[in-house]
């Protein structure tokens, strides 16, 4: 009995011990809530309640999503950053702010205000009637008031500052508008339009730290010449139809806008230091490359969607009477621009120690 009791002693001399230490671990991360601003890389359904044409709202968006449910998100499943709202335990994924059935808590611990479609660029929304970045600020000032009459300003305040902000848009800019239309291209070189795109950046940034933001990341651009649609765009018919390779000339041009976005945000990291801002630059870039040219996961096709032909389709040409591949985890890109959920989780795993930067302390 004497040994059994002495035991038991120090089994609970070790928990007693160990308790704080597993009390002050899970408190390193302090998340009050996730923000997601941008285009549909981030956007979970808020072109649902708008009349545009860019919509994933039906089948076979949303096939592995729980219930199979097509909930507006461009993908089969879920996102980057209902990944990452998970990862730092704010909730399991991110709902749209135009969803006018989601209640107090679920708007306190953080929605997305993204549009499928949308860029910096100012023009660049107004091609498919989507959701300008601009508006998407608007919305989040729109929400600071319900909050602020749901919990009290002091509450929201704090909620916002301790929130952490996802910044994820510039692919449409290019690949959508530049790329396609003359307007830009007419006045500006590649150089002077990244440049531009870049000084909106900056003063969408500024923007959200003045509304309260800290806790900032903001994503780079895809390897867009690696993009289905891209490929099929810019291909001679023997590349579109059999090799399909990426298309260098289009990938350079997302890594000049990535190298010249990670140099402002270090910049801005610095100007913005003394107000306890902590700004990261996420790569989703690399992680894609490595999927994509250096077969790191095994994937079994890197340069077709899973929907339709996997070349052009997305948006409405990726449809219920489209043929979709049994198995959406072996390919890259669910459609000819998004990739499927399997990619994003990955593009999620390889951003956690970034997300861990700016949010543990």
């Amino acid at each position: 009995m004497h040994l059994s009791n002495s035991f038991i002693f120090l089994l609970l001399i070790f928990f007693i011990l160990e308790a704080p230490i597993t009390q002050a671990q899970g408190k390193s991360t302090l998340v009050s809530a996730i923000f997601a601003f941008g285009d549909s890389t981030a956007d979970p359904g808020n072109n649902n309640y708008i009349k545009t044409p860019s919509r994933s709202n039906f089948s076979p968006y949303g096939r592995d999503f729980p219930n199979h449910v097509a909930t507006g998100r461009f993908t089969n499943g879920m996102l980057i950053y209902d990944f990452i709202a998970k990862h730092v335990g704010v909730k399991e994924s991110v709902p749209p702010y135009l969803d006018q059935s989601l209640s107090t808590e679920e708007l306190k611990t953080g929605v997305s205000f993204a549009s499928g479609g949308s860029g910096f660029d100012p023009l660049t929304p107004k091609i498919s009637n989507v959701i300008s970045i601009s508006k998407q600020l608007e919305n989040f000032k729109e929400y600071k008031e319900k909050m602020e009459a749901a919990i009290g300003k002091e509450q929201t305040q704090n909620l916002i500052k301790e929130a952490l902000f996802i910044v994820s848009a510039g692919t449409v800019d290019f690949v959508v508008n530049y790329n396609t239309l003359p307007i830009r291209r007419i006045n500006y070189t590649t150089s002077a339009y990244t440049d531009f795109l870049l000084q909106h950046v900056d003063q969408f940034l500024q923007e959200i730290m003045d509304q309260g933001a800290r806790k900032i990341a903001v994503a780079n651009l895809l390897p867009m010449g690696c993009l289905p649609f891209v490929i099929t765009l810019n291909s001679d018919i023997s590349n579109a139809i059999t090799k399909r390779d990426c298309i260098d000339s289009q990938s350079s041009i997302a890594q000049d806008y990535n190298f010249k976005l990670q140099n402002m945000l270090n910049d801005m990291q610095i100007r913005f230091a003394k107000l306890g801002s902590r700004i990261a630059y996420m790569d989703i870039y690399t992680p894609l490359v490595d999927m994509i040219l250096g077969r790191k996961y095994d994937f079994e096709n890197v340069n077709r969607g899973c929907c339709g032909t996997g070349s052009v389709e997305l948006a409405f040409l990726c449809n219920p009477l489209s043929f979709v591949c049994p198995n959406a985890s072996k390919y890259v890109f669910w459609d000819s621009i998004h990739p499927t959920e399997k990619a994003y989780y990955l593009v999620s795993q390889a951003l956690q120690p970034t997300i861990d930067s700016i949010t543990k302390y």
